[in-house]
């Protein structure tokens, strides 16, 4: 019984991997682009280390979390259980709280959430303390919702001038999450603005930072996303659910 769940969860997963990829290529199409320029990150929030196994094994090598906690256990599960899988890379998609930083840096190799020259300062220490560069995103509230977090559009382009000069951190794009909606449609000025805030990044900013990764779309918006330059798609129930 338990081999022919673990065959069915295979096979699912297998399965959502490949239609993901038929639709990112779709999108890339009509947006004259590169199917291989977009990354899939597994959003695994609530999934098993087996169906993060066989995430992996379906050719998915980017893993998100939502909480510390959560991804401490399943990056530890994975390791045991990695025999044979191909390496993976742990992504932080949700909010980060200073007082966590230290516990973020020693498994992340993206965190996706900084939203505040605080955050970045407290990520640099802990970074600086066990040797490491850290990669970043900075979150962006392009929807200016209340209830998300993220620096509003118009302040970050001085708060990555702050951060930039933080030796034990490196500034590697934007992220945003775009409302929810019936409509994908809808998201679409929000993708926009951040695509919009990233060529303002390239004409101010002194360095190149014109292939900067821009994350933004999920499950029920990813194409409009892709449309609209995203580089990485973070992705949960398009890959976990049948």
């Amino acid at each position: 019984m338990l081999s022919c769940i673990i065959y069915k969860i295979k096979t699912m997963i297998e399965e959502n991997v490949r239609k993901i990829k038929e639709r990112v290529a779709l999108a890339c199409s009509r947006g004259k682009r590169d199917p291989a320029a977009i990354t899939i990150v597994a959003v695994s929030k609530g999934r098993s280390v087996q169906e993060i196994g066989e995430a992996a094994a379906a050719g998915i090598t980017d893993i998100g979390e939502n909480r510390i906690q959560e991804a401490a256990v399943k990056y530890n599960g994975l390791r045991l259980a990695a025999c044979g899988l191909r390496p993976v890379k742990w992504h932080l998609v949700g909010h980060l709280q200073t007082n966590k930083a230290k516990d973020a840096v020693k498994i992340f190799d993206l965190i996706h959430s900084v939203d505040s020259p605080h955050l970045a300062v407290e990520i640099d220490k802990e970074a600086a303390k066990i040797n490491k560069v850290q990669d970043i995103l900075i979150q962006v509230n392009t929807s200016g919702e209340v209830t998300k977090f993220g620096l509003k559009p118009d302040a970050a382009v001085e708060v990555i001038k702050e951060i930039a000069g933080l030796k034990n951190i490196s500034i590697k794009g934007l992220m945003t999450i775009a409302p929810l909606s019936d409509n994908p449609e809808q998201t679409r000025p929000y993708f926009r603005a951040l695509r919009e805030l990233k060529d303002k990044l390239v004409q101010l900013w002194t360095v190149d930072c014109g292939l900067w990764t821009l994350s933004m779309g999920m499950t029920d918006d990813f194409e409009v996303a892709i449309e609209e330059g995203a580089t990485m798609l973070r992705l949960g129930r398009a890959l976990f659910e049948g």
